[in-house]
């Protein structure tokens, strides 16, 4: 999608705008719900996204869809459709939740495995990732992806560790094409 520098700067404007207004949880609660919520509805994105759709159609589609949402989020929805950049709306509800994350100094940590992770290995993923980055302030996430055969891939902000099986096929066959083994 277009627009991230514009997308960050609304995220930030509105961030400081609910500190402003006493209303951070708030906003973040219903920002949140809509970057869940445009992620989550291929229609809804799409509909933003068309130029075929009416802006008082988006305005009014939203207003149902967001129907208990903080006045500072309903500001923001006039704002965009003023500035004809409701289509970023999804893009700017993610990076609101990203910037809130970090004035919060809170951490997302995101394991990718083959197969769901039960409680148990969630709990001690938790616990490995809280005493190696000496920040409790963290929230496990585990998303599934078969295609990594197996093992895992953590991200936890601009780090990652791949111990995927995946990523170590792709290595040996880098290694064999490289080195030609006899």
């Amino acid at each position: 999608m277009y627009g991230f520098r514009a997308a960050n700067r609304y995220a930030k404007a509105l961030l400081e705008y609910a500190l402003q207004q006493n209303a951070l949880e708030a906003v973040y609660q219903d920002m949140s719900l809509i970057d869940k919520t445009v992620k989550g509805s291929k229609d809804l994105e799409r509909m933003l996204i068309s130029p075929i759709v009416k802006t008082i159609v988006k305005k009014e589609v939203l207003n149902k869809v967001f129907t208990s949402i903080t006045p500072e989020v309903h500001r923001l929805f006039d704002l965009l459709i003023a500035n004809r950049r409701l289509p970023m709306l999804g893009v700017i509800a993610e990076k609101f939740v990203w910037q809130y994350n970090e004035y919060k100094h809170h951490k997302i940590a995101v394991v990718t495995t083959a197969i769901p992770l039960d409680e148990r290995t969630q709990r001690e993923v938790l616990h490995k990732v809280i005493s190696l980055t000496n920040n409790s302030n963290i929230t496990l996430e585990n998303k599934v992806d078969a295609n990594i055969i197996g093992g895992f891939i953590l991200r936890v902000g601009d780090i990652q560790y791949n111990d995927s099986v995946a990523y170590k096929l792709n290595k040996l066959q880098q290694d064999f094409q490289e080195k030609l083994f006899v």
